[in-house]
C-alpha cells in the first residue's frame, strides 16, 4: 500500500497518474489523502482509495497510514503561519503515526541545501530540512527529493512576459543555479515509491539536467518564445514589502527572503552534479512544452477582453 499526500497539486497529481498505471504491475494498492476528492479525476479516484481530510490533521493520517507500507509526504505551502509550524508542525502528527503503524518508507519533498555554509539560515529551506530531521528520527527508512527552484514558479510571470517581455527574481543575473521541473520530481518520487529494496536516511538531489543564470534562462526564453525576454532583478526589500503588503506572515516573510538570500550566496549550488538517474526536462524543451503556452493563453485571453 503506498499512500500519497497533496494528491492535486503540481508534484502529486503527475505522481498518482504514474502510479495509478505502475502500481498494479508491482503489486501494489493506492490510497490517496485529499481535502477535496471531487478535485481528483474521476477515472483516477476509482482506481485508488481516498481518505478525505488534511494529512496534517492527527486524526486523517490516524485513518491514512494504517497498513501502509510507503508515504509520499508533501507539505503544501501555508503563508499564514511561521516556517517551523507550516513544514515540523504541520509534519508532527503524520511523524507520530508513522510510527505508530510502522510504515515502512516515506519519500518527502524537500530541497537542496543541507552541509552547505547557508544551510542553517535559510528560511524556508532551513525549516524543510528540520522537517526531514524530524521523520528521519521517527526509525523510517526516508529519502529526502532534494531540489533546487522549480521552472514552474515562471508560470506565475506569464503575464509579465507576455506584456512587458520581462520576468524577476532576486538573485544575481549572472548566478548559475540548477533548476527542475516538477515533473522530473514526480518521476523520481514514484521510481523510489515502487522500490522497496532501499533502507536508511538519505537525501536524492533532482537537479535537472544543467544550471542556468537568469541571464541564461532569459536567453532561452527569448529564442523559445520568439519575443525579446530579459531579467529584471528585484531587491530583497522590495520582495519583503510586496509579500506583507499582501497580509502574510511576517515571520513567514522574513523565511522567504533569508531563503532568497542564501540562494543568491550559493545554497543551492552544495551538490557536485551527476547524471541524473531518473528524466531530466531541459529549460527549452520545458518553455516550448509548458511556458510557451502559458503565455499564448495569457495573450489570447487578453485579445478577448
Amino acid at each position: 500500500m503506498i499512500v500519497i499526500t497533496a494528491p492535486t497539486g503540481n508534484i502529486g497529481r503527475r505522481l498518482l497518474s504514474l502510479l495509478v498505471e505502475a502500481a498494479p504491475a508491482h503489486g501494489e494498492e493506492l490510497r490517496v489523502v485529499a481535502r477535496d476528492p471531487a478535485r481528483i479525476p474521476e477515472a483516477v479516484r476509482a482506481a485508488v482509495e481516498v481518505v478525505t481530510g488534511s494529512h496534517g490533521d492527527a486524526a486523517t493520517v490516524e485513518r491514512a497510514f494504517a497498513g501502509a507500507d510507503a508515504v509520499f509526504w508533501l507539505v503544501p505551502p501555508d503563508a499564514s503561519r511561521t516556517p517551523e509550524e507550516a513544514y515540523s508542525g504541520f509534519t508532527r502528527p503524520a511523524a507520530r503515526a508513522f510510527a505508530a503503524h510502522g510504515v515502512g518508507r516515506v519519500v518527502g519533498v524537500s530541497a537542496l541545501g543541507r552541509g552547505t555554509p547557508q544551510a542553517g539560515r535559510a528560511g524556508l529551506v532551513s525549516a524543510s530540512l528540520a522537517m526531514d530531521d524530524l521523520i528521519a528520527d521517527t526509525g523510517v527508512a526516508y529519502r529526502a527529493l532534494a531540489n533546487p527552484s522549480f521552472f514552474e514558479n515562471l508560470l506565475e510571470e506569464a503575464d509579465s512576459i507576455r506584456e512587458h517581455g520581462v520576468f524577476t527574481d532576486t538573485v544575481a543575473a549572472d548566478r548559475p543555479a540548477p533548476l527542475v521541473a516538477v515533473a522530473d520530481i514526480a518521476a523520481t518520487a514514484a521510481g523510489l515509491l515502487l522500490d522497496r529494496s532501499w533502507t536508511g536516511v538519505g537525501s536524492v538531489p533532482v537537479l535537472g539536467p544543467e544550471d542556468l543564470s537568469p541571464h541564461d534562462m532569459a536567453r532561452i526564453m527569448s529564442a523559445e518564445l520568439g519575443r525579446p525576454v530579459r531579467y529584471a532583478r528585484e531587491s530583497l526589500d522590495d520582495l519583503r514589502s510586496s509579500m506583507l503588503a499582501h497580509g502574510l506572515n511576517e515571520a513567514f516573510v522574513e523565511g522567504m527572503v533569508d531563503m532568497k538570500r542564501a540562494k543568491d550566496q550559493g545554497l543551492d549550488s552544495g551538490v557536485a552534479r551527476s547524471p541524473q538517474a531518473g528524466p531530466a526536462t531541459g529549460f527549452a524543451q520545458w518553455c516550448a512544452q509548458t511556458l510557451k503556452p502559458a503565455v499564448l493563453a495569457a495573450s489570447e485571453a487578453v485579445d478577448a477582453r
